[in-house]
C-alpha cells in the first residue's frame, strides 16, 4: 500500500485510531447516553498517550503536522473534561453558550484535521480512510445530539 516508516505508522495509526474512537463514541452517545455520562471521560484520558506519542514524534524530529495533532487533542480533552466533568456544564450546546462552544469546537475541529490532512501526504488510500472516518464521526456526532428514534420529544 504505503511505505512508510515506523515513526510515520505510529503517526498514522494514532490519527486513525482517534478518528474511529470519535465515531465509537458518537455512536454509543446516540443510543446510550447514560454511558457516555459515566465512561465519556475516558475519550479525553486517552488524549494522554496521543500527547506522548506528539513527544516522542517530536523528538524524533518529526514534522510540525505530525505531532502538533496529539497536543491539540491534549487541550481539546482538558478544555472538554473541564466544561463536562469538573464544571458540569452540560447545556452548551443548545442554546449555544458561546465562550464553551467556540473553544470546543475550534479545538475539536483542529485536532481532527492535523489528524486527517497530513495522512493523505503520507499515504492517500489511508488520507482517504481518514476522511470516511471524520464523515461518519460528523454524521454520528450530529445524529447524536437529537432525540433517539422512537422516543417522545421532551416536554
Amino acid at each position: 500500500m504505503c511505505e512508510l516508516s515506523g515513526l510515520e505508522w505510529l503517526y498514522a495509526v494514532t490519527a486513525l485510531a482517534f478518528l474511529l474512537l470519535l465515531c465509537v463514541h458518537y455512536a454509543v452517545r446516540r443510543q446510550r447516553m447514560d454511558l457516555i455520562e459515566r465512561y465519556g471521560w475516558i475519550l479525553y484520558a486517552l488524549s494522554l498517550p496521543a500527547a506522548a506519542v506528539s513527544v516522542i514524534l517530536l523528538r524524533a524530529g518529526q514534522p510540525w503536522w505530525a505531532w502538533l495533532g496529539g497536543f491539540l487533542y491534549l487541550v481539546w480533552a482538558a478544555f472538554g473534561y473541564a466544561v463536562e466533568y469538573v464544571l458540569r456544564i452540560r447545556d452548551w450546546r443548545g442554546p449555544i453558550r458561546w465562550p464553551v462552544f467556540g473553544p470546543y469546537v475550534l479545538l475539536y475541529l483542529a485536532t481532527c484535521m492535523l489528524y486527517w490532512w497530513p495522512l493523505a501526504r503520507l499515504c492517500r488510500p489511508l488520507g482517504y480512510v481518514a476522511g470516511l472516518l471524520f464523515i461518519a464521526g460528523t454524521i454520528l456526532n450530529v445524529r447524536s445530539h437529537g432525540p433517539v428514534e422512537g422516543t417522545p420529544p421532551a416536554g
